[in-house]
């Protein structure tokens, strides 16, 4: 929605991968600073990841999509079921004085055996043995009273009614309609049987928009639903790495190896075929790329090279194109450069989005993957100085902790119960890099930030390995 700004303010995760229990927040108390930056660091294995792949179950449920399997079984080993609680903060600008709702949505999800997409009435030519189960799904917000006292007001709860409670919620959202109270009921078992949330469903949003009475309730769920769509993006090892991706817009089609614009899709190894108002706008966009990526690689700009016409797979004429570099007074297909050029090119237009726009959300595992840690601290420290928008992201390059304000970094631990912390009993002089390693060696905070390794012993276990090799 125009003139509202949507912000994720903490998340917290039971059972979900190696994190059994985790919370941590995503504002920076220290500063007052327009940009929300968390990168979090760690120790493979410690529940990084984890925290982007929640970001990513966030998406995909406010956008009303599907979820895959492959969610389910992140579920951590011995639990029955994971639990993600998400607080977003919601501004909405659109008033004299500007309203904010301090927003809580909350789920769990487990692996159940798929029903048969003929019981369910689903055409699925892909039907499989195993489905991602949501349930518990509830959305509240903080209301503050004439007291002044805030208090949680639930908007949806599905754990309880035939489509959820508190019932007087029901009749708010369908106007008392029957019909839509029906479509709800139904709505609420293919939402169950198509592995998505029932609360970001078309469905229950077209009656929402057509029957709500709540303009407070109304604003918050269409609010987190453009959001997810048009504000929330999840850049992960399997869209970008050795092959690598593109996003000429600020708009991510996951497990895709291409740019996308949402109606072009152009692969970076590859040509491709685009309609004419595509074309268009990838010129635009690629120009305005240039800007910063000739600041970022100096004398290196990217260019669309026009094949000319070609048919399209729906009979319309369009245009085949390739993207290529340009360096040197010489053209070079993007398939050609290096992997740290590509992955520059993959995540600069959703940093520029960030960089400009206060409502946007970007998270990127292994933000380090291919590029020069000095350029890496400098466009960090950019970004979080500058920049208006939320960036989340992992690394493994330390770098950062010496030019990005501390609040803005978080640390896994070794403890799966207390996975995510902040650095404590810290001098205001003190290097963050240096802590941190100190902290390694010395263990100096209240959890474990690194699980000791024993160099004689990695050395003896290389050699007794080599015992097995082939001569």
């Amino acid at each position: 929605m125009e003139n509202t700004v949507v912000r994720i303010s903490k998340i917290t995760i039971n059972n979900f991968k190696n994190v059994v229990n985790g919370d941590i927040c995503f504002e920076n108390t220290r500063k007052d600073y327009k940009a929300s930056v968390l990168g979090l660091y760690g120790q493979n294995g410690s529940g990084k990841t984890a925290l982007i792949d929640a970001v990513s179950l966030l998406k995909l449920a406010l956008c009303g999509l599907p979820i895959p399997v492959k969610y389910a079984d992140y579920v951590n080993v011995g639990a029955e079921y994971a639990s993600i609680k998400y607080e977003l903060k919601i501004i909405d600008k659109s008033y004299e004085d500007e309203k904010v709702y301090s927003v809580s949505y909350a789920f769990s999800f487990k692996k159940v055996e798929a029903e048969s997409a003929d019981v369910i009435g689903i055409t699925d030519d892909t039907e499989q043995d195993f489905k991602f189960f949501m349930f518990d799904e509830v959305l509240s917000y903080l209301c503050v009273g004439e007291n002044g006292k805030a208090s949680a007001k639930t908007v949806i709860d599905t754990r309880l009614g035939d489509v959820f409670s508190p019932k007087k919620n029901v009749d708010i959202f369908t106007g008392k309609n029957k019909s839509s109270y029906t479509d709800m009921i139904v709505e609420k078992k293919l939402a169950s049987a198509m592995s998505k949330s029932f609360i970001y469903s078309k469905a229950v949003l077209n009656i929402l928009k057509n029957n709500c009475t709540d303009e407070c309730m109304k604003n918050i769920l269409l609010s987190l639903s453009d959001y997810g769509a048009d504000g929330l993006f999840v850049v992960d090892t399997s869209n970008v790495g050795l092959a690598g991706s593109f996003n000429i817009l600020p708009v991510f089609r996951r497990n895709t190896n291409a740019i996308s614009n949402g109606k072009a899709v152009i692969p970076l190894n590859d040509d491709a075929v685009v309609p004419q108002e595509s074309l268009d706008m990838i010129k635009k966009v690629v120009s305005n790329m240039n800007i910063v990526l000739a600041q970022l690689v100096p004398g290196l700009t990217l260019s669309v090279k026009n094949f000319g016409t070609h048919s399209m797979k729906n009979g319309n004429l369009g245009y085949r194109i390739q993207l290529v570099s340009n360096k040197n007074s010489r053209e070079i297909p993007i398939q050609y450069e290096s992997e740290g050029i590509k992955k520059l090119i993959a995540i600069l237009q959703l940093l520029i989005a960030v960089y400009n726009n206060p409502s946007m959300t970007v998270a990127i595992d292994e933000l380090d993957s291919g590029v020069f840690e000095y350029l890496l601290g400098e466009i960090l420290r950019i970004i979080s100085e500058k920049g208006k928008g939320q960036l989340i992201f992992t690394s493994h390059n330390l770098r950062p902790l010496e030019t990005i304000d501390r609040g803005f970094i978080a640390f896994t631990t070794t403890n799966p119960a207390r996975r995510y912390i902040r650095m404590s009993n810290m001098k205001k002089s003190v290097n963050l890099r240096d802590f941190y390693y100190r902290d390694i060696v010395l263990g100096e905070q209240k959890e474990a930030v690194y699980d000791p390794t024993d160099n004689s012993e990695i050395a003896f276990a290389f050699r007794e390995a080599g015992d097995y090799c082939e001569p």
